[in-house]
């Protein structure tokens, strides 16, 4: 029964790949053999509900001790543990299952009970400790009251077996950690390791440290000198006493596992400071709890973006059975909700063996699918039962809502009514009030500002005929309003800023095509450029000489290939000078004689209108001061 063996495995020398290249972090190993300490934990509790086990008074717990001056460290858990020819199959062959053989065996009874919950596989996942150890030993006691077993092994191939002098039931792995791996007897890193993967698991984990023998006053005779030695490859469980207070490190029973009914506001604010270390309330959030038919818990939190670039700063932890799996798994958790904080915990999600990807199942699709229906219909919920609150969030919430729409057009679907647009008066309205408010007739232009201070004039030129301007402000604005165009296509629904035309400026009234043309020339001549178009209109009011309009659809472009790295293209803009035909200067110009005055006019009406629409660089900047100066003094000599 006892010696020496093999580790038994199907295909070639694997240990080095498990070392190097299987785990993408080597703190995962703490992950792994806590997880296997609950499982072993999970199933003693099953055996002792079905009568197969004897229970006794000792709370279930794992304790993982740190040991500086034997280089060691341990996992210790009160489970089922194991005896000689169970540490031979779970342990001597690699990659095959004892949570599998357990699950395989009560798989049709009470599935969904807490007790049957196996998080962890003894087996592969028990093998990355050798990533981090120069020798490896389990001392381990099964509940069946068979001898205790010692297996030790140095390099995960070859091992030894023996019995042990254990008494108490459970397991205890004891690492000697490797020289390039000392970092894992820090207390310090040990502890940050177990918050990142363990702060959840459903037994309770202690921490500690042993303490340093103290200092002998009177010297030991030699032969006692000797014996000492001779005993210090102690249990880690025996040298409990010797060592610091534990620390309890985790939450056993975290708020996504509690019924929403169960908790206040004050609980889930707590637990999004303690989680993700932000001191700023979340504006709202969301507790998800399905069974069917997958089971499914967690909280997702909109947080309070204080830029647009902070936008990016989401993240979802995705759980397994309250074992930490990695962040931000955009298999499960649909992309734009990565801009959200929370966690989600999904038993149900098929892990490969390193817990750290996921595949692409059908029960993958449909979680996502349940996650971003339940967010649609909260944010569907708070606009249409608390509005006011609703449009206070908007500004914080509005990124992550449109990334959204332009991602997952379901999405967009259900959210579509309670989306927003923020007008220049400080109001919010819905697409389908902007249409009531400011269009007649099947078609309806939406006006829009991408800045608010630089195109005041113009924003009030629109205000003035009782348009509304909304803002249009954000980096992925002109990606969404693209999206809306094609999304309500059927509505004949455009969107235009409000320096894309004038259409909206203008009334109906004839103008003469040869004042246009000689206009054109004139002021294609002081601008000295040819391709200059020139339009001659009535503006509904008369505080703009001249407005330059760009083409919505050319410039669109023209700012998505500049976004893009395509700057070298140099693609023109559409631009048109459009003037105020009913104002007193354009009348003047009409009939001015040629000369140095009229140029110098024509020059500055045209750098009006572009200071309209936005600042004036370099050269022309210095050239339009100039010039003002030129014609005030021009003014006073008359």
């Amino acid at each position: 029964m006892y010696g020496k063996g093999t580790v038994s495995i199907n295909a070639e020398n694997i240990m080095p790949v498990i070392k190097q290249w299987l785990y993408s972090d080597k703190d995962i190993f703490v992950r792994e053999l806590v997880s296997n300490g609950c499982d072993a934990i999970s199933k003693h509790k099953r055996l002792v509900s079905t009568g197969e086990a004897q229970a006794d008074d000792a709370p279930y717990r794992i304790d993982v001790v740190v040991d500086k001056e034997a280089g060691t460290l341990s996992f210790s858990d009160n489970g089922i543990g194991m005896t000689a020819e169970e540490v031979e199959k779970y342990i001597a062959q690699v990659a095959f299952s004892g949570a599998t053989d357990f699950i395989s065996k009560y798989a049709g009874e009470d599935k969904g009970g807490e007790d049957t919950k196996i998080i962890g596989h003894f087996g592969l996942g028990f093998y990355s400790c050798f990533m981090v150890s120069d020798k490896v030993v389990i001392n381990t006691r099964s509940y069946t009251g068979a001898p205790a077993v010692r297996w030790t092994s140095a390099d995960g191939m070859t091992y030894e077996t023996e019995e042990s002098d254990r008494t108490e039931r459970g397991t205890t792995i004891t690492l000697f950690i490797s020289d390039e791996d000392k970092d894992f007897l820090n207390l310090w890193t040990v502890r940050s390791t177990l918050e990142k993967h363990c702060a959840f698991m459903p037994v309770p984990i202690y921490l500690s440290e042993v303490q340093p023998p103290k200092p002998e006053t009177e010297e030991k005779p030699v032969e006692e000198a000797e014996a000492g030695a001779e005993g210090e490859e102690a249990s880690t469980v025996e040298k409990i006493e010797e060592e610091s207070a534990p620390e309890q490190i985790n939450d056993p029973s975290p708020l996504w596992m509690r019924k929403p009914a169960d908790c206040t506001d004050e609980d889930y604010k707590e637990f999004y400071r303690k989680v993700f270390h932000d001191y700023e309330e979340p504006l709202f959030w969301i507790h998800l709890n399905a069974e069917y038919p997958f089971n499914l818990k967690g909280i997702l939190y909109f947080p309070r973006i204080k830029n647009e670039f902070s936008a990016s700063e989401g993240v979802v932890k995705l759980y397994n059975n309250q074992v930490f799996v990695a962040d931000n798994i955009k298999e499960v958790i649909p992309e734009f909700l990565l801009l959200l904080k929370g966690v989600i915990d999904c038993p149900d999600l098929p892990l490969n063996v390193s817990r750290s990807f996921l595949q692409n199942d059908g029960y993958v699709k449909k979680m996502a699918a349940y996650i971003t229906r339940k967010v649609a219909d909260r944010l569907t919920s708070e606009f249409n039962n608390k509005r006011e609150d609703y449009q206070r969030y908007w500004d914080d919430i509005h990124p992550f809502v449109k990334y959204g729409c332009i991602k997952d057009e379901k999405f967009y679907d259900r959210v579509k009514k309670a989306l927003l647009f923020k007008t220049t008066s400080g109001e919010y309205v819905t697409l389908e009030e902007y249409r009531n408010r400011n269009c007649d007739g099947e078609e309806c232009t939406v006006y829009y500002a991408s800045d608010e201070k630089r195109q005041a004039q113009m924003i009030k030129l629109y205000t003035d005929q009782g348009k509304d301007v909304v803002l249009l402000d954000a980096l992925i604005d002109a990606n969404y309003i693209s999206f809306l165009e094609y999304a309500e296509r059927d509505s004949k629904i455009t969107f235009k800023r409000i320096d894309a035309a004038a259409d909206g400026l203008t009334e109906e009234g004839e103008t003469s095509e040869d004042d246009r043309a000689n206009l054109e020339k004139r002021f294609r001549g002081a601008l000295n450029d040819e391709n200059l178009s020139v339009q001659l209109k009535p503006f509904k009011s008369n505080e703009m000489i001249a407005m330059i309009t760009v083409d919505e659809q050319n410039r669109r472009f023209s700012e998505m290939s500049a976004r893009w790295g395509g700057k070298d293209l140099n693609l023109p803009e559409k631009r048109t000078l459009v003037l105020n035909a009913k104002h007193p200067l354009i009348s003047w110009l009409k009939g001015a004689e040629d000369g140095e005055l009229t140029s110098s006019v024509c020059a500055q009406v045209a750098d009006l209108a572009e200071m309209a629409r936005q600042p004036l660089v370099a050269d022309r900047m210095v050239e339009f001061l100039k010039r003002s100066n030129e014609l005030l003094t021009m003014m006073i000599d008359k």
